[in-house]
């Protein structure tokens, strides 16, 4: 082989490296941005909380409502809720305005493409009295639907939730 034939040789090898390397580039940009992206969980939710399990008896079998606004930043969330509705054994209450606690919302969602994405949102509630934490790990379904549990530190709560874009 001659020098001449070297570097023909190695000018062609490696653009033949530039050319593969920029097109799986684009390949895998288009394959996260069109064909896989992260969820669009971006706007209203309705969430239905239903206790399970809880250290004080008459929260068993509890179903809480909220309203929540979420939004994304790449795979951070962030947003608010409020208390919108209260089922436990002894009463059942709906909130309106100045009576409903709000709370703020952090989170991410984590990315699986095999399997459902997954959302995990750590929500810090306002609540009368006392502020209350809950976590919640999601499952998202839908556009309009997620499912998952919650724990929550009022009363050591745990059980199901559901969240969907339309009113229960």
């Amino acid at each position: 082989m001659t020098i001449e034939q070297f570097w023909v040789n190695l000018l062609c090898a490696f653009l033949a490296t530039i050319l593969g390397g920029g097109f799986l580039t684009l390949l895998f940009f288009w394959l996260r941005e069109i064909v896989f992206p992260l969820p669009d969980i971006t706007g209203r939710w309705y969430l239905e909380m239903h206790t399970v399990n809880s250290a004080y008896n008459p929260y068993k079998d509890m179903d809480l409502r909220y309203i929540a606004m979420l939004w994304r930043e790449g795979n951070r969330i962030e947003g608010t809720v409020e208390k919108i509705f209260e089922k436990t054994s002894q009463r059942e209450k709906s909130y309106e305005g100045k009576n409903r606690t709000r709370g703020s919302v952090a989170g991410f969602i984590e990315k699986n493409y095999f399997t459902k994405d997954r959302i995990i949102l750590h929500v810090i509630e306002d609540g009368h009295g006392r502020e209350s934490t809950h976590f919640y790990e999601l499952t998202f379904n839908t556009k309009e639907y997620m499912t998952g549990s919650f724990s929550s530190m009022v009363a050591q709560q745990d059980g199901n939730v559901k969240w969907q874009r339309s009113e229960f």
